[in-house]
């Protein structure tokens, strides 16, 4: 049997299918339900697992002959000595609809290698980083904002979460909440990280989709800060498609170019999606 990683006597007895090649099979720590649609998960982390806070990895479960890999996004940074994922559950869908029941001492696998485009090595210098996500695109950020080299390249941060319901911001608030007490990042973050959540169904005092409240001028005014802008401004951008779409013409209408790590600029979109 070949796999990246090492599976654990436990793990093979309750696999029931071969572990594919070029993979790791890895052990389920905790879980957490938030919503009837919302959950996060943390797994042991490989010791050969290397990532950059920000990046995505594709998971699976040993389900299958030929199991089924979507890309999720980690949501613990790069120097945890876990994994952590937050998913959305997927009735019918082929990885999730399995993945919601999953319980600490389950097996997950996770491909060798992560990847993406929320690294903050694409963005060149400024004075602010705004974070722009709906639902589960909020994981990327939750990495990057518990990484010290974030604090390093942007003297603020700015981490906008936009769900349904008021529920499904929990994630968002917890995070945001327990940045202070982090024994690493918790000093370099004081003054310098804002959370701005809305809804778009349920009623609450903040409610909107994001590129409105950008347009009408209100998530300025909600914050007292001043407008984006190229010249002191990044901008990341992970959630639906229609928000990626509407946020990416928005920035771009204001003279922000898109970047990359061959090529640092001005924004960054991620378009891997949970399925």
């Amino acid at each position: 049997m070949q796999q990246g990683s090492a599976v654990r006597k436990e793990d093979a007895e309750r696999v029931s299918f071969p572990i594919p090649a070029n993979v790791f099979a890895e052990t389920v720590v905790s879980v957490r339900h938030y919503t009837d649609r919302l959950f996060s998960f943390r797994v042991t982390r490989p010791q050969a697992f290397r990532f950059r806070s920000g990046e995505f990895v594709m998971i699976g479960l040993p389900n299958a002959e030929k199991p089924v890999f979507r890309a999720y996004s980690i949501a613990s940074p790069a120097w945890d000595e876990e994994i952590e994922f937050f998913s959305i559950k997927v009735p019918d869908g082929p990885l999730t609809s399995h993945l919601q029941k999953i319980q600490p001492g389950d097996t997950v696998l996770l491909r060798q290698k992560a990847t993406g485009t929320l690294v903050t090595d694409a963005l060149t210098p400024a004075k602010r980083l705004f974070m722009i996500s709906t639902g589960t695109g909020i994981a990327p950020f939750a990495s990057l904002v518990r990484d010290p080299d974030t604090y390093e390249k942007f003297d603020q941060i700015v981490l906008t979460h936009t769900c349904r319901d008021h529920a499904e911001l929990a994630y968002g608030v917890e995070l945001f909440e327990q940045l202070a007490a982090d024994p690493l990042i918790g000093e370099l973050t004081e003054g310098r990280v804002t959370l701005y959540s809305t809804t778009t169904r349920e009623i609450t005092p903040r409610m909107g989709r994001i590129t409105r409240l950008i347009e009408n001028g209100r998530f300025y005014e909600d914050l007292g800060i001043a407008p984006l802008s190229q010249e002191t401004d990044r901008v990341m951008i992970c959630g639906s498609m229609h928000m990626l779409k509407d946020v990416k013409e928005l920035v771009e209408g204001m003279g922000f170019k898109e970047g990359s790590l061959s090529n640092p600029a001005d924004f960054v979109v991620e378009r891997a999606f949970v399925g």
